[in-house]
């Protein structure tokens, strides 16, 4: 017996804002890293490693 699975049943009833996934993602802190080579015929010239932490700050105190 085949069974059909509506998209909606997968997905939680609420729905959250952009802002409000990034306000809990910078509450606890991100890491973003990423690599950067430039090359000329398979010969690597530069390589440039990028590596930050974002965190938004309680000003509270």
């Amino acid at each position: 017996m085949r069974r059909d699975v509506v998209a909606s049943e997968l997905l939680p009833p609420e729905r959250v804002a952009l802002v409000d996934l990034l306000d809990r993602l910078l509450a606890g802190g991100v890491v973003v890293t990423g690599d950067l080579v430039l090359s000329i015929a398979d010969v690597d010239l530069v390589h440039i490693s990028l590596r930050t932490v974002l965190r938004s700050l309680d000003e509270s105190t």
